[in-house]
């Protein structure tokens, strides 16, 4: 009811319905992106597209710039352009021998390539360097990576993982989907239930950044 009545307010507002079509969808979308966050950023791509063409310019202008390099490689890797990513990564093996972010960002590249002996060793050397790396992300990485070869040494990465993100909806949600994937329907049913616990203890300001996983969680457990 509030739909239609915003809508033929907005008609009478804009004197067109196509119009007045058009801006409730922007209102609606500006709202889910500011209270939930499931529909993806129209400014992000344009952004990182932004990046990506300063960084070239600025690598061009400084061939030797490793910093540029690298975050043209993780920003390419963003877009799906693995390969060329992994293009970038492979000669800065040497220069950022001693950084996890790096080793994580070629093992990512390598992981989406199919390349996956390599991409376990390059996220095995991150961790390494810093269990912690990118909030213990390559954890799940690896987990993706044993899934099917060895179950065992998945679930140890999924319990290292949510070790790190004992608070983190996402970490739960995560879990879950990589112990359907193992075949286990009970840890994934306890791991969506506990999405909802977590939920309810948060922080206000800490429930806008997991809302959008809350939901997951709650349209995967309805569908379970």
């Amino acid at each position: 009811m509030i739909k239609v009545l915003l809508f033929g307010l907005l008609w009478w507002l804009t004197g067109s319905p196509i119009l007045a079509v058009i801006v409730l969808i922007v209102i609606f979308y500006a709202l889910e992106r500011r209270f939930i966050g499931l529909t993806p950023s129209i400014v992000r791509p344009i952004r990182r597209l932004r990046t990506i063409g300063r960084l070239r310019q600025q690598i061009r202008m400084n061939p030797n710039d490793i910093p540029a390099k690298h975050e043209l490689a993780r920003l390419l890797i963003e877009r799906k352009h693995d390969k060329e990513a992994k293009g970038w990564l492979m000669p800065l093996q040497d220069a950022l021998e001693n950084s996890a972010e790096f080793w994580d960002d070629l093992g990512t590249s390598l992981m989406h390539l199919g390349e996956m002996e390599a991409a376990e060793a390059a996220i095995g050397n991150a961790l390494s360097i810093n269990p912690r790396v990118k909030y213990g992300t390559p954890y799940l990485r690896l987990a993706a990576i044993y899934a099917k070869k060895d179950p065992q040494k998945a679930v140890g990465h999924l319990q290292a993982f949510r070790a790190i993100h004992s608070s983190s909806i996402e970490a739960y949600y995560k879990l879950a989907g990589l112990y359907e994937l193992l075949g286990q329907k009970e840890e994934a049913r306890r791991s969506l239930a506990e999405c909802k616990e977590i939920y309810r203890a948060l922080p206000r300001y800490k429930r806008r950044q997991e809302r959008k996983w809350a939901i997951l969680a709650l349209l995967r457990r309805m569908k379970s």
